[in-house]
């Protein structure tokens, strides 16, 4: 997501630096290589098959084992975060119908941890009798903010005045009709603040447009919103249309990544109408499993910045602080069987992201992990199975309290920050630090 009001900086562009989602695949000539145990699931059990390798497929993987069930995973890579938990895993790229076609044999459904798959190959495998879930008609809106635009337009979504960007002309014309307010995004693979530009001048513009079309990287602009704070609407739906929500998040952004979340969002005079949008919209896509609706808050309202037709980053929050988590609940949507309770199990959760620093300190994860439980016993620690890189999501804590709001948001975030770089941000010394 952006920010309202960013800080300006000189204009970089790296024309080398597209597309900024990769296929990943460091076995390249293992292609649809089966590694895991195609045996390794309950007799009678689904088995439902995940496209993607990311932590979202890893904690799905998590809850599948509670219930009883279990996952067969494309990944790219032998040591991709669920790759190293799953026991049956199909190396391939996602990009390849075959790959597909391939984990899709024999399973109950197929779903996803991330938007990427092209549509005309999940449309193929509509074709061919594959139980596809979200299907391609409702993913397309998730994987093209035009597209997603426009339909949310249609059906009277509140959205911010957005253009089609084809030409320098074009955006410039629309910087003019906004004032200059300008966000322009691609239209495709984006996420955690790529492909996201805040031009701060005609100038700007017309160079960031010029680079990006001559790379064939599709555009839209948007009118820059004047936030207060963004949230996120939570909301599961089931292929016979049961529809679930939970409790809206206030999901707080730095330099275009999430690293807090916060539920239920405090003071929201909006929540309800958040929710209702929510299960609005998941109606009128006929979207199945988990879709997080990210929204803006301005004073006048709220309106639609994006939609991920999955478990989310702003929905980890469920995993310790209601009774059904977003891992959960969106395997018993896509398998079309009686959605969880959404209740939260105490006054507040707070969701901090742990995120890789500058530096990987000396401190080994796993004696970090135990600082942080002897400081804080109630922190729910969730890794990833990820090595550091700067930025990198390699975690998350969750808390779950009644006490006071603002203290919660400090001993997440003191948590996060000690798993990041082995240091107490407060100058807390333990006793055996």
């Amino acid at each position: 997501m952006w920010r309202a009001c960013p800080k300006r900086k000189k204009l970089r562009i790296r024309l080398t630096s597209w597309p900024i989602v990769s296929r990943v695949s460091n076995h390249p000539t293992d292609a649809h290589l089966h590694i895991g145990n195609s045996d390794a699931h309950a007799p009678g059990m689904p088995v439902v098959a995940v496209i993607g390798d990311g932590q979202l497929a890893r904690m799905m993987h998590t809850e599948a084992i509670e219930l009883g069930q279990s996952v067969r995973l494309l990944a790219g890579a032998r040591d991709a975060s669920a790759a190293q938990v799953a026991a049956d895993v199909v190396l391939g790229d996602y990009l390849d119908l075959d790959a597909l076609r391939r984990v899709a044999a024999g399973t109950s459904v197929v779903t996803f941890d991330h938007e990427h798959v092209p549509t005309e190959h999940l449309r193929q495998l509509v074709a061919e009798g594959v139980n596809v879930q979200p299907g391609p008609e409702a993913l397309v809106n998730a994987q093209d903010k035009l597209l997603m635009r426009q339909r949310l337009a249609e059906i009277g979504a509140p959205v911010p005045e957005f253009s089609d960007i084809a030409s320098r002309e074009d955006a410039l014309e629309f910087w003019d009709s906004v004032g200059g307010e300008v966000c322009l995004k691609a239209r495709r693979g984006g996420y955690d603040g790529k492909g996201v530009w805040f031009p701060g001048s005609r100038t700007e513009l017309i160079k960031l447009v010029d680079a990006l079309l001559i790379q064939h990287v599709p555009l839209l602009a948007e009118r820059k919103m004047p936030l207060v704070r963004e949230l996120s609407a939570m909301v599961a739906r089931t292929p016979s249309g049961a529809v679930a929500t939970w409790p809206v998040v206030q999901s707080v952004q730095r330099d275009g990544i999430c690293v807090e979340a916060i539920a239920p969002a405090p003071e929201c005079v909006f929540a309800d109408a958040a929710s209702d949008l929510a299960r609005r919209i998941a109606e009128a896509l006929e979207v199945t499993g988990v879709m997080a609706v990210e929204l803006f808050e301005t004073v006048d309202g709220i309106w639609v910045n994006e939609l991920a037709m999955r478990p989310h980053n702003t929905g980890h929050w469920t995993q310790d602080g209601c009774v059904t988590s977003q891992f959960e609940q969106h395997l018993r949507a896509v398998l079309d069987r009686p959605l969880g309770a959404t209740r939260c199990l105490g006054t507040w959760t707070v969701m901090a992201n742990v995120l890789g620093g500058e530096e990987d300190p000396a401190l080994p994860m796993t004696e970090r992990v135990r600082k942080v439980w002897e400081r804080f016993p109630d922190a729910k620690v969730h890794l990833y199975g990820k090595g550091w890189r700067p930025g990198r999501k390699i975690g998350h804590v969750n808390i779950c309290s009644d006490e006071p709001i603002d203290e919660l948001r400090r001993r997440a975030e003191l948590a996060a920050h000690f798993l990041v770089h082995a240091v107490w941000a407060d100058g807390h010394l333990a006793r055996k630090d």
